[in-house]
């Protein structure tokens, strides 16, 4: 039985991990493709939005 114990871990953080690649996976394109691409998209223009402000005028 010792075996058993030792190999339980492993093997539940086996089934979570395929879990979670397969959650990734169905969630890439589709519905959410358009969501995540405007998420991005405003994330990055609000960081140049601050690096215009941060610029001196002259430069």
């Amino acid at each position: 039985m010792d075996y058993v114990s030792a190999l339980l871990p492993p093997v539940v953080m086996a089934a979570f991990f395929i879990g979670l690649v397969v959650t990734i996976v169905k969630s890439q394109g589709g519905d959410n493709k358009a969501k995540e691409d405007a998420a991005v998209d405003a994330a990055i223009a609000r960081a140049e939005a601050v690096e215009q402000q941060g610029r001196p005028s002259g430069a």
